[in-house]
């Protein structure tokens, strides 16, 4: 398809912005939780969205090595969010980043078998540890919605009407409206909140006047690399959720681009995926994965050029070297961001159940393998000190809810559906053929 290049970039900022909310709301959920300075959460952003640009173009670019060669974009998935939150928290920026640098090696590494390794982690694995990650990102958003924690005025009525005054824009503008309108529903809703808090007197522009025109990305900036085992196990299972997620956007966007995927694309990709981790590690940003709400761009706009995304994917490396740009965002109260949180974190946990409904539940074992993979995650996440009395070894398995939901899922599966004399189907009639 031939396009004039107005075109071209027109369709490209458009790329950007439907993705531009779930790119930049990571590193304020997850530089907020950390405590980073202001002047640090400024570079995360930036950095962020400069490496989703990079990301995007590993994916896009395709080769020998690496690259799937279609119209995808690139960027943090909020199943990393909780995850890095408890790692920073508890062992520090290093080991986040140095948990970031080994899963992406690990997943390069297993790209050419994971293919083969699909299939222990069907929908009744994927769905139970994605719904458990979202159910334990809800009070990071309820605490933010209410000032955030520690805040002298938390739950104070300005901080309330602000939250619950953009959730409910958020709500309203989904209900109201179609298309692009509605995939920039978040970002939208933050940019009014914003300014609704800026009138109340809520906002200090000081970081934005302070942030510099030009900043060039520096490895290691915020935190040189340590690598521990559960930390490094953590975002490793975290990691192939998102391949298994990434997976499911190959074959369709190459359903819509009307390319067969092989098993040497999918390796590529999972490549070019795992690539963009480590570099995300080494920049000290985040893992990076697929957007699936770009496919669903594509589908509607009908462009299923690389072009236009090679424009995106610009735009997100120059907006990235603009510090300025990243200080905006920087602005955002965090009861508007908290409002957004409730709605964007809520959709992982909808998520979560969406692809557990791929599952069969006239199975009682499928029903079991969900009851315990999340009822133990919930339940370590809850209370943290139940497995406090057992040695260090054995911790490294249990201390993490995450961990402790997704071994217990994994392990279910291959008892009740690997080992078993009789496999029973784990999911739905739609999915046998599809895995067929």
């Amino acid at each position: 398809m031939n396009m004039n290049p107005f075109k071209i970039a027109s369709l490209g900022i458009q790329h950007v912005l439907a993705m531009y909310a779930g790119a930049v709301i990571v590193p304020l959920i997850i530089g907020g939780a950390v405590g980073l300075s202001q002047e640090n959460l400024t570079f995360l952003v930036s950095v962020d969205i400069l490496m989703c640009g990079v990301a995007t173009i590993l994916q896009l670019f395709r080769n020998k090595f690496m690259g799937i060669g279609l119209p995808v974009m690139l960027g943090c998935s909020f199943t990393a969010v909780a995850p890095m939150i408890a790692i920073g928290n508890e062992y520090g920026l290093g080991s986040m980043y140095g948990s970031i640098i080994a899963s992406g090696m690990i997943v390069v590494l297993i790209s050419k078998y994971f293919g083969k390794l699909v299939r222990f982690f069907p929908p009744v694995v994927t769905g139970s540890v994605v719904t458990i990650i979202g159910i334990t990102l809800i009070p990071v958003a309820i605490n933010n919605l209410a000032g955030g924690q520690g805040a002298e005025d938390f739950g104070s009525p300005a901080n309330l009407a602000l939250g619950f005054g953009t959730l409910l824009f958020i709500v309203i503008l989904y209900r109201f409206s179609t298309g692009f309108m509605r995939s920039i529903a978040v970002l939208l809703g933050l940019v009014l909140g914003t300014v609704a808090a800026y009138f109340m007197g809520m906002v200090n522009m000081e970081s934005v006047a302070e942030a510099s025109w030009l900043h060039m990305p520096q490895p290691f900036f915020l935190g040189t690399p340590t690598f521990h085992l559960t930390p490094i196990l953590t975002m490793t299972l975290v990691a192939i959720v998102s391949l298994v997620e990434s997976t499911g956007v190959y074959f369709a966007l190459g359903d819509i681009c009307e390319k067969k995927i092989s098993e040497k694309d999918l390796a590529n990709g999972y490549r070019a995926e795992g690539t963009a981790i480590v570099l995300g590690g080494i920049f000290n940003s985040f893992p990076y994965t697929t957007f699936s709400q770009n496919v669903g761009l594509v589908q509607i706009s009908g462009v299923k050029t690389k072009n236009v995304i090679y424009a995106a994917a610009g735009f997100l490396i120059v907006f990235g070297l603009v510090p300025k740009i990243g200080a905006l965002t920087t602005i955002v109260p965090s009861a508007v961001l908290g409002g957004a949180m409730v709605a964007m974190f809520g959709m992982v946990v909808a998520s979560g159940i969406k692809m557990l409904s791929q599952v069969n539940f006239a199975s009682q074992e499928n029903l079991l393998i969900i009851a315990c993979s999340v009822g133990m995650g919930l339940g370590v996440t809850v209370v943290p000190d139940l497995f406090a009395q057992l040695p260090e070894n054995i911790k490294i398995l249990t201390n993490n809810g995450i961990v402790a939901g997704s071994l217990t899922a994994i392990f279910l599966n291959i008892i009740f559906h690997e080992l078993s004399a009789k496999k029973e189907t784990s999911y739905t009639g739609i999915e046998a053929r599809k895995a067929s």
